[in-house]
């Protein structure tokens, strides 16, 4: 109220701080740090708290770390009165296009939409070999485009999938990874990504279609290769799918409720068209209300709108919290001058080798995503590691996707496995098991972003033949890599041709013609040896 009371006044005093300003200034962060808490848990404002501390005290650490010193009234100041500090980019797109989704993803769940994904995941899938694993699969990817938190994904759709699973023949443990796996990604899943695809579109000053775009290729192969060795292990335990009475039927699915489809597909159609996330959502959200009064059992009456409004209201705090701490650590950066301080020690660690560079800022994102949400984790490892990558050559877009799939991948990665530790609490198996099992199954997303900054050909950049090319190789990629993972192809697979595999399917998702031939001529010769056999 007082910033925008006295705005004027402020800036006609050039940003000079009053003692009133610095008092609620002060009196604004500690209560950032406590919504923080109470909110997402002790990391992200113990980690903020660490900075503080560094900016205040970083003058008497020696060397590179060390900095000229900022007293408390000039980081108050600085943190309460720019927009540097808490009130940063990332704040401002979670209070303007991130809101507007999740009010968005709020609305679809209140109008039943999310029955419909998993009525329709089940109809599409659940006949097939492990059928309940696959509409898991299928659900989470759906489900999780519109609800932007891999844990709330699991909870979500896991409650369901997960006891299918075990209730088939799946092992707990595998039940609660192939969820956890699955919702992760549908923080990568375009059109409606995780929050995070909002800010780099913002921090990039490029549309958030380009983003979505250029992320479309390396989500395919994840929920392809995901899907692949989910059908693998249902060949290997000889699993059946459910039968066509327990499971509704497609076309009656999509007669009953398809239509809870068309705001999704409005959705993409006026993002493609050049709308403005927050038009688009805005026009996205009156559409799902108007369409839910097609058919009576998903009318949006009174009660239904004020739990949608509360589903936005609720289900943005996380995402709000975090941005506004992940403010003080982005104020600090820039008044300390970290981040180029920052810049210069990993490219001396590395030597300036690429590869050793972007191996230590994906072990900063996975560590800075530990019990944080997937928007922190990336802002606070992009601000500190973004300029890294960009000077050692790499293109932007990729910088900030390589680290945001990171940031993502912190959700099932040990030993803070937030995601993962959801779906081993829903599948009675243990924590450290299910995240040791999802990260095989997700290990895909642990190699493409590498590629993709090599050869960016996978997010789009380049002539359309050889994107499709790339694409082509990297799904026989995903085949040989899941079998060689599994131990299963048209039969069991020895030691040796699994390691084979694993070899041929790492040369055909990255991109260029020698490691193609060698992954195809890898695939061919051992599927033509189990063939005859």
């Amino acid at each position: 109220i007082h910033l925008i009371v006295t705005f004027k006044e402020i800036v006609l005093r050039g940003g000079a701080a009053t003692q009133l300003d610095i008092w609620l200034g002060g009196l604004l962060i500690l209560f950032v740090l406590e919504g923080t808490r109470r909110v997402l848990g002790w990391a992200l404002p113990i980690i903020a708290s660490v900075f503080i501390l560094y900016a205040l005290l970083g003058k008497y650490l020696p060397g590179l770390w060390g900095h000229r010193g900022v007293d408390l009234e000039s980081l108050i100041s600085y943190q309460y009165l720019t927009t540097e500090g808490i009130f940063s980019l990332p704040l401002g797109v979670s209070a303007t296009f991130i809101y507007i989704f999740i009010l968005f993803g709020g609305f679809l769940v209140a109008s039943g939409t999310g029955e419909f994904f998993i009525d329709f995941a089940n109809s599409i899938a659940g006949h097939f070999k492990g059928g309940p694993a696959k509409v898991a699969v299928v659900s989470s990817a759906f489900f999780g485009t519109i609800s932007g938190s891999a844990v709330a994904n699991v909870v979500g759709t896991g409650s369901f999938t997960i006891p299918l699973m075990k209730r088939l023949g799946y092992r707990p443990a595998f039940a609660g990874a192939v969820e956890a796996v699955a919702s992760t990604g549908g923080q990568i899943m375009p059109p409606v990504m995780g929050a995070a695809a909002f800010i780099i579109a913002e921090m990039l000053g490029i549309p958030y279609i380009q983003v979505a775009i250029a992320a479309a290729i390396p989500a395919i192969l994840y929920y392809f290769a995901l899907m692949y060795m989910v059908h693998l292990e249902a060949i290997r335990l000889g699993l059946r799918g459910l039968s066509k009475e327990e499971l509704p039927n497609l076309w009656s699915t999509l007669k009953g409720r398809g239509y809870l489809l068309i705001p999704a597909i409005l959705l993409v159609y006026w993002l493609t068209v050049g709308y403005s996330p927050m038009k688009a959502g805005f026009w996205s959200i009156g559409a799902v209300f108007l369409f839910s009064f097609f058919r009576r059992i998903t009318w949006m009456g009174p009660t239904k709108l004020i739990e949608a409004l509360k589903r936005g209201g609720t289900g943005c705090l996380e995402v709000v919290t975090a941005c506004a701490c992940a403010g003080i650590v982005i104020g600090v950066v820039t008044q300390t001058g970290l981040g180029l301080k920052f810049s210069t020690i990993v490219i001396e660690a590395s030597k300036g080798f690429l590869p050793l560079a972007l191996t230590f800022i994906a072990i900063t994102s996975l560590i800075l995503g530990m019990g944080v949400t997937t928007s922190a984790a990336y802002i606070l490892t992009i601000i500190l590691g973004g300029p890294v990558l960009v000077r050692l050559g790499v293109l932007p877009l990729a910088a900030h996707l390589f680290v945001f799939y990171y940031s993502c991948l912190s959700a099932i990665t040990p030993p803070v496995a937030l995601a993962a530790y959801a779906g081993a609490g829903i599948a009675g198996a243990n924590p450290f098991s299910v995240g040791f099992i999802a990260m095989r199954l997700a290990l895909i997303a642990y190699i493409v972003p590498y590629f993709f900054v090599f050869q960016p050909v996978l997010i789009w950049q380049g002539n359309f033949l050889d994107i499709l090319w790339a694409f082509f190789t990297a799904i026989l990629g995903c085949i040989a890599l899941g079998s060689g993972l599994v131990g299963q192809m048209l039969g069991t697979l020895g030691i040796l041709s699994r390691l084979l595999l694993m070899a041929g399917g790492f040369a055909l998702i990255k991109p260029g013609i020698y490691t193609d031939l060698f992954g195809m001529a890898v695939l061919g010769i051992i599927l033509g040896i189990q063939f005859f056999k």
